[in-house]
This record gives C-alpha cells, structure tokens and sequence, in this order.
C-alpha cells in the first residue's frame, strides 16, 4: 500500500535479515530511546511488540514522549497482557476498545488472538501439536530432558519454578528443569 514501515529491534541479527528480505518501503533501526523519539514525529501508526517471556513488559513509550506524536495518531499495544511498553496502556476490552491520552488513540485490548477464536486456536493448535505428541509418545520427564524448546516452556514442576524470569520478578527461588525433575 506504499506506507513507510520503520520496525525497531534490539537483535541485529534480526534487523539485518529484516533488511535482505523486506521491500524498501521497510527501514529497520536499532531499537533505543534516540531512534524511537527520531520516529515518532511522523508516526501515524505505533505497534508495541517488546516481549521478555516470563516478565513485565519494559516501559518504551513515556507519556511525555506521546506528544511527540501527532493528534489522531494510533497505538496498538500488543504487550497489554504483560503490562504494556506504552506508559500509558491499559487494559481494553473488545466492547470498549480504545480511548485517547493527549490525542493519540490507544488500542490495548488484552488478549487481542481471542478476537479472532477459530484462527487463534488453530494457530495454537498447529505451534503446539508437536510437543503434545512428544509428551503423549514418551513419559513427560523424559520429554521435557530430551526438548530444551519444550523445557523452555516449563514454568513450574513439583512445587519449584523453572522459568527464571518469573523467579526474579517475584524474588523466588529458580530451579533448573534437571534440579526440578529430580
């Protein structure tokens, strides 16, 4: 549709692969505070999309830096349901889902996929289907030793947490999955 799409990440990796296959319509920038407030100013559109898995969302947008933005400018806060990386996100509903904060309108609609529940679970369904069969095909223990991405997405086992950043943020003992299995 020819709109100017400028994508922020902190991987450059990801921003070099990003640079080789996206169109030129596509700019990637080196996520930072310079480069995000550089943006800003002719954004019309603002998709927050910082996650750490197992923890709060970091904060990126500041309320100070919304007027930066320009009146009638969009945010859509996809990390809602860990806190938002928008100072000013909070939870929307679908019945309600926007609501404006010095003129730019935000959509912080918690669980956004439950929108759109058929596509959503058969999404989650294909992801998923892989490590249900391995759990299915062999004792869970062994599943979860023998899988360090199905380990990954143990948080906790017999009692003990297996997903540090959980464990930081809430000052609890972290257990490996070796340590929790045994």
């Amino acid at each position: 549709m020819g709109a100017k799409i400028v994508i922020l990440d902190i991987n450059s990796e990801r921003t070099r692969y990003l640079d080789d296959v996206m169109s030129s319509n596509v700019i990637t920038l080196m996520s930072n505070l310079y480069n995000l407030e550089k943006i800003l100013p002719d954004t019309d559109l603002l998709i927050g999309a910082a996650l750490i898995p197992g923890a709060k969302t970091p904060c990126l947008v500041t309320k100070k830096m919304l007027k930066l933005m320009r009146e009638g400018s969009v945010i859509v806060d996809v990390t809602v349901d860990q806190g938002g990386c928008v100072e000013t996100t909070c939870p929307t509903t679908q019945d309600e889902p926007v609501f404006e904060v010095d003129g730019v309108i935000h959509y912080c609609v918690a669980n956004m996929p439950g929108t759109y529940p058929k596509t959503s679970t058969l999404a989650l369904t294909n992801a998923t289907l892989p490590y249900v069969l391995k759990i299915a095909n062999k004792a869970y223990k062994d599943a979860l030793r023998e899988d360090d991405a199905l380990g990954r997405g143990l948080s906790i086992i017999n009692g003990k947490l297996t997903c540090r950043k959980v464990a930081e943020a809430h000052n609890l003992p972290f257990f490996s999955i070796k340590e929790a299995l045994n």
